[in-house]
């Protein structure tokens, strides 16, 4: 199920390069398919915070017993955005065909490519400053790896929700109620998205800033910019898995 915006189908702003040529628009921002009102989209971002916080905060030793908390990750915010999007829910995914695998492949390659160069530049000028990332350290049996796989496949599509449940509140914000254009709009949503994932990401990485804002933040302008180009939840999530099972299983593309 897509939305599609006259205004948008008539003039596309972003061009070929950021939004395919297909006539798909993002929901909501404009009213289409339905009006979502300020304050729901206010309780969805808190919805998105409040997973973060249960998947920070709930005590879990092991990673069979993290399965729960990343599936709170992911439930909490997602309930919030069906119980006010209603049937509508589902314009945030769409079919996955040929070219969307492809372009799965492609955003995980660009990914690799710039945050490697900017993590290059990071510890060319700051020796031993970025922290490595140790989710994957001590597993040592195959059912710590298969909960593992399991629950970060779960975890990650959790932060696809909480990266752009945040992008549409304010994508809505920008155009509908400040009245800035459309380019302007997803401009803004794209880079306060990049700040917010970056951000949660601190305690993780001993809250080395430029990390988390330069590098991660980067990761999620990429990652963001394969919904942008797709509408599609499940290529972002596609290209995020592979983005981060590529660190774990060879810790060099780190």
């Amino acid at each position: 199920m897509t939305t599609s915006n006259p205004e948008f189908t008539a003039q596309r702003r972003l061009g070929k390069f950021f939004e395919r040529d297909d006539g798909a628009d993002f929901p909501f921002y404009a009213g289409q398919p339905i009006e979502i009102a300020a304050w729901k989209w206010i309780v969805m971002i808190l919805a998105a915070a409040a997973g973060f916080l249960a998947l920070s905060l709930i005590p879990a030793g092991s990673n069979l017993a993290q399965l729960g908390v990343r599936i709170l990750f992911v439930a909490i915010p997602l309930a919030a955005f069906i119980a006010f999007t209603g049937k509508w829910w589902c314009c945030i995914f769409r079919p996955l065909h040929g070219r969307d695998l492809l372009t799965i492949l492609a955003f995980w390659l660009i990914n690799l490519a710039l945050t490697g160069l900017v993590a290059a530049v990071i510890n060319g000028l700051y020796p031993g400053h970025l922290v490595a990332n140790q989710a994957a350290d001590g597993l040592t049996t195959a059912g710590d790896l298969a909960f593992f796989y399991v629950g970060t496949f779960i975890q990650l599509f959790g932060e696809e929700l909480f990266s752009l449940i945040p992008f549409l509140a304010v994508l809505y914000f920008a155009y509908s109620k400040a009245g800035l254009s459309r380019t302007a709009s997803v401009l803004i949503a794209w880079v306060v998205t990049a700040i917010w994932f970056g951000a949660a990401h601190l305690p993780t990485y001993d809250w080395n800033v430029l990390q988390c804002f330069l590098v991660i933040g980067l990761a999620r302008i990429v990652l963001t910019l394969a919904y942008i180009r797709t509408k599609n939840i499940l290529v972002a999530f596609g290209a995020h898995l592979l983005v981060d099972w590529a660190i774990w299983v060879c810790p060099e593309f780190s």
